[in-house]
């Protein structure tokens, strides 16, 4: 079992500090390396993003905006405005124009939705990402349906469908893959699920691991965009962050109703998004960026699920199977997320995601996103040494 020396626990009593500060979400390792300065970071595993994507943003962003000098155009001229960068995108992802939601991150796209569309109850499964409930507005009804942990907290789709006919809420989310758990819900029974649940006002789906997922030997990512033509009330939310890693530059898409699109542009999203985000959807939509990413991503998979391997031969912890870029792991040796998480951060620089504040979650767990190859091989020997 894990345990802290007097020195481990000050600086994880700083740690505690930070993460209570942030509320539900972590504190970004800038925080923590600004704030405890004798912590050395090597590796951010609380972050999920592909390192290699960021990469390759990079090599083309240095290229066309740093080494042409364009990139004082980018910052000092104002950036298009939301219906012309979804214009952009439009092509791309096989969509109506006016269809397409530009969000300064997936974030503000979350709260635009949830408060200008549900109206008097929503369904949140849980453990999710605590967004979805928490910018739900005062007098609208929130009901919980917990995934189970004896099903690796998977959503089982007859009983949902179920519920929802039973609770009969205007809103209902699902994550896929989910967070913190990475459970995948397949392409054909997301169609099912909407044949089904018609009469729901609005339906959210929100891709933003998706591009991780797969159903096949192809690796190919099935996303649910398509479907918005047919089910009015979908509505597919897309953060370019993860994927992509580039949380710094804010970009996200939502895809639905036109009329949906056509209010939320009537009411404060016009001009929402930054020089770089467009430079990044306009890098996005371009034929040869595509096919370079597609060969990292795959790339990315495949170390990714080596990774879990791995971990899943630590006899403390269990893994949860799931298809995301991150692992969410369960301590079985009586170690507490707390002591676990700060261990791994002062003794070994490795930053990961205490999950005690997860509701939903029964048990000490913790989140690990996957890295390059190098970074997962250290968290994998760092995580032996702390139990050792």
């Amino acid at each position: 079992m894990i345990s802290l020396n007097q020195k481990e626990q000050e600086i994880a009593a700083k740690i505690k500090k930070l993460k209570d500060e942030a509320g539900t979400h972590s504190p970004s390792i800038f925080t923590v390396a600004e704030k405890i300065p004798e912590l050395k970071i090597h590796v951010d595993a609380c972050f999920l993003s592909n390192p290699y994507a960021t990469e390759l943003f990079f090599t083309y962003l240095k290229r066309d905006l740093v080494d042409s000098r364009k990139m004082r155009d980018v910052l000092e001229f104002y950036p298009s405005q939301n219906n012309v960068i979804a214009e952009i995108l439009s092509e791309c992802l096989n969509v109506n124009p006016k269809s397409i939601f530009i969000g300064n991150g997936a974030i503000e796209i979350i709260q635009a939705v949830i408060h200008n569309f549900t109206k008097n109850k929503i369904i949140v499964n849980i453990p999710t990402f605590s967004s979805y409930y928490e910018f739900v507005k005062d007098g609208i009804e929130i009901l919980f349906n917990p995934l189970e942990k004896g099903e690796n907290y998977r959503l089982n789709i007859e009983k949902y469908i179920q519920i929802v006919k039973k609770e009969k809420p205007d809103t209902i989310v699902i994550i896929n893959p989910n967070n913190p758990d990475g459970g995948y819900v397949k392409y054909s029974d997301i169609k099912y699920l909407l044949a089904n649940l018609t009469e729901v006002e609005t339906v959210i789906i929100d891709e933003s691991f998706i591009h991780f997922a797969y159903e096949d030997e192809t690796y190919e990512m099935k996303s649910a965009t398509e479907l918005v033509k047919d089910y009015p009330n979908l509505i597919v939310i897309k953060s370019m962050s993860k994927d992509f890693g580039i949380a710094g530059v804010r970009a996200g898409y939502a895809v639905m109703d036109s009329k949906r699109v056509a209010y939320l542009l009537k009411n404060g999203f016009l001009w929402n998004s930054s020089g770089l985000a467009e430079y990044f959807f306009r890098l996005y939509v371009h034929d040869t960026f595509l096919k370079e990413y597609e060969k990292v991503r795959i790339k990315y998979i495949q170390e990714t699920q080596l990774f879990f391997k791995e971990l899943s031969t630590i006899p403390q912890i269990q893994l949860y199977p799931g298809l995301a870029n991150f692992g969410l792991i369960e301590l079985k040796d009586g170690s507490t997320s707390t002591d676990f998480v700060s261990k791994l951060l002062i003794g070994h620089g490795i930053y990961t995601r205490n999950c005690a504040d997860k509701i939903g979650l029964e048990g000490q767990f913790v989140r690990i996103a996957s890295r390059n190859k190098d970074e997962n091989a250290l968290i994998i020997n760092s995580i032996k040494i702390c139990f050792e």
